[in-house]
């Protein structure tokens, strides 16, 4: 049986906002427009959930957020020997959820940054899938050359200028082997001076943290040769996986 990777839809316009940095990012798509904005619609079955106590985030919308962030983490280049595989953390989802639900177009809380590492998207309009931030995160690799980041992280104290690559290293930063991400309906949200009536805001945080600076996101070489002893030489699509490899795992059950 063959391992097969999907292809993620791209925002026509989204926000994004690093750790260190603030951005603009304008994409081009139009595959977008039919889909149903159950972000967005207060009568929806994800915002009855929402305020009944529910998750922030639906089942759904998890799986295609952590399947695309260690789909692009596996075909990093140059290529990663030590690229770790990354898994849902629910802790780091309910922090999260926490700050998402402040609306506050910035990082926090102050006191848990220096633990964790954290990603921003805010967009408006019709729905557009949370992948669509991860992939434009991961699109700032074309300002960023391997293996140091100084030439896409200007100083942007209130409006940034220049490239910005830090949300693309969080994101494959290898050993942030954890993530979780909530997504929240904002009203009347402010983004650099600008009200939006309705944003839909997604905050995700990783552990351990990435983007030191003076230090690489990864390591350069042959996938999973330089993965950590605890992952017992276990590696799966060119991650260093704790298991059997998915494929293996697929091959074995088409036996049977």
């Amino acid at each position: 049986m063959r391992c097969r990777s999907q292809e993620w839809l791209r925002a026509i316009a989204v926000l994004f906002l690093s750790q260190t940095v603030v951005s603009m990012v304008i994409l081009n798509s139009t595959h977008l427009e039919a889909m149903l904005e159950k972000y967005m619609d207060e009568d929806g079955e994800w915002w009855v959930s929402k305020q009944r106590g529910k998750r922030a985030i639906t089942e759904s919308d998890m799986q295609a957020i952590l399947d695309l962030h260690n789909k692009l983490r596996g075909q990093v280049y140059p290529q990663a020997s030590n690229m770790e595989y990354m898994a849902w953390d629910t802790e780091l989802e309910r922090t999260a959820e926490e700050w998402a639900e402040t609306c506050l177009w910035e990082h926090g809380p102050a006191g848990l940054l220096p633990q964790i590492g954290q990603n921003l998207g805010a967009h408006w309009g019709r729905y557009r899938p949370p992948t669509s931030h991860v992939q434009a995160w991961y699109d700032e690799v074309r300002d960023y050359t391997f293996p140091y980041p100084q030439e896409c992280n200007p100083y942007c104290p209130f409006h940034c200028t220049g490239p910005v690559c830090t949300h693309y290293t969080q994101l494959v930063w290898a050993t942030s082997s954890r993530i979780g991400c909530a997504i929240n309906l904002c009203h009347n949200m402010n983004i650099w001076g600008h009200v939006w009536a309705k944003a839909v805001y997604l905050v995700c945080n990783y552990s351990p943290k990435g983007n030191w600076w003076g230090h690489a996101p990864y390591k350069h070489g042959t996938p999973c040769s330089a993965c950590p002893p605890s992952y017992g030489g276990g590696c799966r699509e060119n991650l260093c996986y704790k298991g059997m490899s998915h494929c293996l795992k697929e091959q074995l059950l088409s036996k049977k």
